[in-house]
């Protein structure tokens, strides 16, 4: 695997297009580094406008061969791409986590979504279900249908480097639309990894193009160009609000999955093992680089000091490193520098505004780590929930704990950010786990489990500020890559009028 996309000398990714790898107009590069040590992976071509106007161009012209591709057959592709990811897991994991910096076994499991996503949509190529409705007329036949939108435009972003490309590439292909592929510049060695698979597997030249380089520019290009139909974009609520603003404009339609703020609710009477278990995964894992990553413990008060003080010796147990260190890492770094520095400054940001910090707190700077981008998992304590470090997102390794009184006060909280994307409780209580599905203002609600851990066959997405009412995964991702037909066939010989005969 690989050759494809890089020379004999040394790896370099090229942008796909119309069936060619091939590097950018410009002639420019930029260097793809491993968060953990600061190696050099690989370079890739950096592209620019004329990229997205020949990526976009390619995508048009293999439209309507696509689209006219027979359902299962598209769906039978999808099915051989999945099998070539099952055979490559262990590959394509240990390759993720030397560009993104997840340790090895959550690597694992993001390319196990990728793989279930992409068997999943596969069965789609024979499950593209309409309605037949009974006519209002005689000798009148009324159905619909799911047509394909055109070119599809799906913007990346780089925690999750092959299973979120997965979750717009698949449902927008196995529908028959063509695809212009922008993945985030921090990762680009995993999105040329699944292009070459998807080529692999038999997907026809210009149905699926690659264009690598700077977000900013490549995506204003992206939603701007009148070639392209839709826009699928995961990554901030600012960057979301500016292409949802450009793309408004332009009367296209944009769907976005955004940040999130998650609360996990503690009861008095929950399991307070499998509580801390939930919080510690849920706050830490990819160090805290997952949009339902639990930043908020929103603790009774009758447990919340025993909880505090368990959840402070868990959090300074969890040792940091590179995810390819199995037996010794539980934390990676995050992602960048820039990503490092934005973390540490919301410690902070807290400590002035009143919080206290009760465990971690620091930048990693001793040893091998200093070569990389690692912060220490953080539990901030006496948080109020209007504080900042309660309001926005941190996308790191950092925790706050919030003492609440009941049920009702728990919920107001869950509910005060502009997120709302992911959120649990831990309880024993059958009514109050109910009252808190009912009531808790989040896409997704967990009961006595952590913010994450979402399955691809239901519905993803939240509501405020996490999205623009849009779902990914599930059934629900075929409304967003396809247009509803209505059809009505009159065999009666006249003329019937609608709403008008007797």
């Amino acid at each position: 695997m690989g050759g494809l996309a890089t020379n004999v000398t040394a790896l370099h990714l090229r942008n796909f297009i119309d069936g060619a790898w091939v590097d950018a107009t410009g002639n420019d590069a930029f260097e793809d580094t491993d968060p953990a040590t600061g190696e050099l992976i690989a370079t890739a071509t950096k592209s620019g406008v004329e990229d997205v106007r020949q990526a976009v161009e390619a995508a048009r012209r293999a439209a309507d061969g696509w689209r006219l591709t027979p359902a299962p057959r598209r769906g039978e592709i999808l099915y051989r791409a999945g099998e070539l990811m099952l055979r490559r897991k262990e590959e394509l994991a240990r390759e993720m986590t030397r560009e993104m910096g997840k340790i090895l076994a959550e690597a694992r499991g993001d390319v196990q979504e990728g793989i279930d996503m992409t068997y999943y949509c596969a069965g789609e190529g024979r499950r593209q279900f309409g309605d037949v409705v009974p006519a209002e007329l005689p000798d009148k036949w009324a159905m619909s249908m799911r047509q394909p939108l055109g070119v599809v435009a799906a913007i990346t972003p780089w925690n999750f480097p092959f299973a979120i490309p997965t979750w717009k590439l698949m449902p927008a292909l196995v529908l028959g639309n063509t695809v212009v592929f922008k993945p985030a510049s921090d990762t680009p060695l995993l999105a040329v990894r699944l292009v070459e698979i998807l080529m692999e597997a038999g997907l026809p030249k210009g149905v699926l193009n690659l264009v690598l380089g700077p977000g900013a520019v490549l995506g204003d290009a992206l939603v701007s160009h009148p070639g392209v139909d839709l826009v699928s974009f995961t990554g901030s609520s600012e960057t979301g609000a500016h292409i949802g603003a450009l793309g408004g404009r332009l009367l296209k339609r944009v769907s976005c999955e955004l940040g999130g703020k998650n609360a996990i609710v503690v009861m008095d009477d929950a399991d307070l093992d499998l509580a801390l278990d939930g919080i510690v995964w849920s706050a830490f894992g990819t160090s805290g680089q997952r949009c339902t990553a639990a930043s908020r413990v929103i603790a009774d008060r009758g447990i919340a000091a025993q909880l505090t003080d368990r959840l402070v010796a868990r959090a300074k147990k969890l040792r940091l490193g590179p995810g390819l260190d199995e037996q010794n890492t539980d934390v990676g770094p995050v992602i960048s520098r820039s990503a490092l520095e934005k973390v540490h400054s919301y410690v902070g940001i807290g400590e002035r505004e009143g919080a206290t910090v009760a465990a971690g707190g620091r930048v990693a700077s001793e040893g091998a780590l200093a070569k990389g981008f690692f912060h220490e998992p953080t539990v901030l304590v006496d948080v109020k929930p209007n504080m900042r470090v309660a309001q926005e997102e941190i996308f790191g390794p950092v925790v706050s704990v919030i003492e609440t009184a009941s049920l009702e006060e728990a919920v107001r909280v869950v509910n005060s950010t502009k997120y709302g994307l992911s959120c649990s409780i831990y309880t024993r209580d059958v009514n109050d786990a109910f009252r808190f599905m009912r009531d808790a203002e989040t896409g997704l609600v967990y009961v006595n489990a952590g913010t994450i851990g979402a399955e691809i066959q239901l519905p993803f997405g939240g509501t405020k500020s996490t999205g623009n009412g849009h779902r990914e995964a599930g059934r629900a991702a075929l409304d967003v890559y396809s247009e509803w037909k209505s059809i009505y066939v009159d065999f009666s010989g006249k003329l019937q009028r609608a709403q008008m005969e007797p």
